[in-house]
């Protein structure tokens, strides 16, 4: 037996063998009804991804599979947000050997990137440039888990997509939007000829929009493999695009580059086993550190919902963070003491420091040897990622979340698709007071993300429950606050992605604007709380099992859809 599968079965039985209730106490968005099935189903950010991983889970095809199709299509539909130019993180359950992996197909940074590449900049001065332009590893990555867990031929997976890119496809009001309030996008002659109009103006929505080029970008991939972009033409497409933007990736950054299978990180929560992703992301590590201190506090006891309750999760939120943003990295490049981190008694300490009367407002990081040298991390890591939920008819799952970090990336386009502003992941300052940071710029890192593709387990190793969510560092609180509803209050899938969305990364507490209850931020004030209300427009997508079902719910903040039989 495996290590996984004998500590899973420490867990007590899991309790969504009944229909979970909704507490009345629940506000927010309305929520979307969640759509059931009892062989497959899938949750993906727009109607189209779901369709494309529907076609391809009829046509027997794998978790895998349909994750592949999904993700071709949202990179045509849902250009803002992920892509074939960014990268991501994949989770798989392999529900006949009851194996957990992990692919990391994070960016990496060109050789010729040195630690001193964002120093003194803003933001702002970098995003729309080559310099912030990683090596894409998104294609890698599914590549590597389809010759491991695909079924179907890799070429017929990107039919869907191909087919939509060239009869096209209906522009959203939410792609209407962020095309017209884009600062950057209309500067890129291939981006103004594809999204707007002569004058300027954004196509409207409903308007038809096709994408020839990336139809054949996508042709060409599903006959080379991912060799076209790694080591063919559209690799030096890539490259020179980035080069004549002040970048300095060049084709030769494309073909050393290369997806890593890494062990899930897991711990118990309650009565459960909960797994994410390892490092470069701090996705997995943080949420687990996140609800293992809040395990050990009197959450519990705080009514759902209650300004209670967020006090105690935005407290456990900024004693995560803290460490967060001081350990975690690449850890092909620092030393990463992840176990510490999750230790139960480092949990207990930790814990130790919250009260129920007062704030910590500030939280200082815990002391490991391995990171004593290190100051925390200050990239603006932005929200702009999608995900999706998978669950396919032998019981194997994925939970992809992937990105190109801001909306639309860096604004510059190859072959039909955008490319990535990852690099403004990795922290401006490379040093403060002397220290180095974990996450500074160096040729062929890989950023920290805080991308947290999840997965649940009962005491029997079933699996329970997959999900994830966009929102840049935000996402650690999105997957935890999910979490919370599902486990500890009982919600039914849809009500918990509802919920007006808190939290804390350590500094004000946030709370959703126009969502939160009324009464939240004058009794977290009283705490000690700096409150701020802010949009948290989060990306959730969730398949969770009922006993004999599976139940899919979608995010009601954006254009998910569910879909399975």
């Amino acid at each position: 037996m495996s290590r996984f599968l004998a500590l899973l079965l420490c867990v007590p039985l899991w309790a969504f063998a009944q229909a979970p209730a909704q507490p009345e106490a629940a506000t927010g968005f309305a929520p979307q009804a969640s759509v059931s099935g009892k062989r497959y189903l899938a949750a993906t950010a727009h109607a189209d991804g779901t369709a494309a991983a529907r076609d391809i889970l009829r046509q027997g095809g794998s978790a895998v599979d349909a994750a592949i199709a999904a993700q071709l299509v949202l990179n045509l539909v849902e250009p803002q947000s992920s892509g074939i130019g960014g990268g991501g993180f994949l989770l798989h359950w392999d529900g006949r050997t009851r194996e957990l992996s992990a692919y990391d197909g994070r960016e990496t940074a060109p050789a010729a990137a040195s630690p001193e590449r964002f120093r003194g900049a803003a933001f702002r001065d970098v995003v729309a440039s080559g310099k912030s332009i990683g090596v894409p590893g998104l294609l890698a990555m599914l590549a590597e888990a389809h010759r491991r867990h695909g079924r179907l031929p890799w070429a017929r997976l990107f039919e869907p997509a191909i087919r939509l890119a060239e009869a096209g496809f209906s522009v959203s009001p939410r792609l209407h939007a962020l095309l017209r309030d884009d600062r950057y996008l209309r500067d890129d002659a291939n981006a103004r000829r594809l999204y707007y109009q002569a004058d300027g103006a954004p196509l409207a929505v409903g308007a038809v929009l096709r994408n020839p080029a990336f139809a054949d970008t996508l042709r060409s991939i599903a006959l080379a493999g991912p060799a076209a972009l790694y080591r063919g033409p559209l690799g030096v497409a890539v490259a020179a695009a980035a080069r004549a933007a002040g970048g300095d990736l060049d084709a030769a950054d494309l073909a050393r580059y290369r997806a890593r299978q890494r062990t899930p990180v897991c711990g118990n929560y309650r009565v459960w086993r909960i797994c994410g992703m390892p490092p470069p992301s701090s996705g997995g590590v943080t949420t687990l550190q996140l609800l293992g201190i809040l395990e050990r506090s009197a959450f519990d006891r705080a009514p759902a919902l209650s300004a209670q309750a967020v006090h105690w999760f935005s407290e456990a939120g900024r004693l995560a963070y803290a460490d967060r943003n001081r350990y975690l990295g690449d850890p092909d490049y620092v030393a990463i003491p992840q176990d510490d981190m999750l230790a139960p008694g480092y949990l207990d300490r930790r814990a130790g420091l919250l009260s129920a009367r007062k704030s910590i407002v500030t939280a200082w990081p815990g002391d490991f040897p391995a990171g004593r040298s290190r100051d925390d991390d200050d990239a603006p890591e932005r929200p702009s990622t999608t995900h999706l939920s998978i669950v396919d008819a032998e019981g194997n799952a994925v939970a992809l979340t992937s990105s190109i970090e801001d909306a639309f990336g860096s604004r510059k386009m190859a072959g039909g698709f955008l490319l990535n502003n990852q690099l403004t992941d990795f922290a401006f300052a490379p040093d403060a007071g002397g220290r180095l940071v974990a996450n500074r710029v160096e040729a062929g890192k890989r950023p920290l993300s805080s991308m947290a593709p999840t997965m649940v387990f009962d005491r029997r190793g079933r699996l329970v429950a997959v999900l994830g969510s966009p929102g840049g560092p935000r996402i650690i609180n999105y997957v935890a606050q999910t979490l919370v509803a599902l486990l500890d209050w009982n919600m039914a899938p849809e009500a918990a992605l509802a919920l007006p969305h808190f939290g804390s990364r350590n500094g004000p507490t946030e709370i959703e604007r126009e969502r939160a209850p009324e009464g939240w931020q004058n009794e977290l004030e009283a705490l000690g709380h700096t409150v701020a209300t802010v949009d948290m427009t989060s990306g959730l997508q969730i398949v969770v099992r009922q006993g004999d079902l599976w139940l899919a719910a979608v995010d009601p903040r954006r254009e998910g859809a569910a879909a399975g039989e």
